[in-house]
């Protein structure tokens, strides 16, 4: 009883450091809302370290997340007759949003990926970036799809590979 309470503790402060970070992202990308692609960068933060290195087990370098999800932004503008790499160019020179302030709130893929998180709590041992990671790399819409796939990842190997890798963590505990 007790291993479950302090393990719910714990994953209360994994929820904590995953949302901030989320934020953080969010508000570094001019947006209040973070998304899924937001909780994946976020995801790569936590200290696990689960994250990274399920994208080590498909054979991607986790630090292009970053570009490829930019480049997402700045092709979703393309329609609209706005060249890309201005686009790009105008969003590297904006400063962070300041934070948000009042209750949290993610955006529609984002909190798609809180719910899956929260539906796939029951008996999993702790909650782990790689947790994270599979969820969105099941999502197959939206920025952080897009990104995976301009990155060469395919979605259903990088699902497996974090699923793997967060088995791995647990079994090592």
């Amino acid at each position: 009883m007790f291993k479950l309470i302090k393990q719910r503790l714990n994953d209360i402060g994994t929820l904590k450091a995953l949302c901030e970070g989320a934020e953080r992202h969010a508000l570094q990308d001019q947006q209040r809302a973070p998304g899924a692609e937001h909780f994946l960068l976020a995801a790569l933060d936590l200290p696990d370290g689960t994250a990274g290195r399920s994208f080590e087990r498909v054979g991607v370098d986790a630090s292009g997340l970053p570009q490829a999800i930019q480049r997402q932004y700045a092709e979703a503008l393309r329609p609209l007759g706005l060249d890309p790499r201005i686009a790009a160019e105008l969003a590297q020179a904006q400063a962070p949003l300041p934070s948000n302030r009042g209750a949290y709130a993610a955006a529609p893929s984002g909190e798609e990926v809180m719910q899956a998180l929260a539906a796939d709590r029951a008996g999993r041992g702790p909650l782990l970036g790689a947790d994270v990671v599979a969820k969105v790399a099941g999502l197959d819409r939206g920025v952080a799809a897009r990104a995976l796939r301009l990155m060469g990842v395919e979605p259903a190997a990088l699902r497996a590979a974090a699923e793997a890798e967060g088995d791995a963590w647990r079994n090592a505990r």
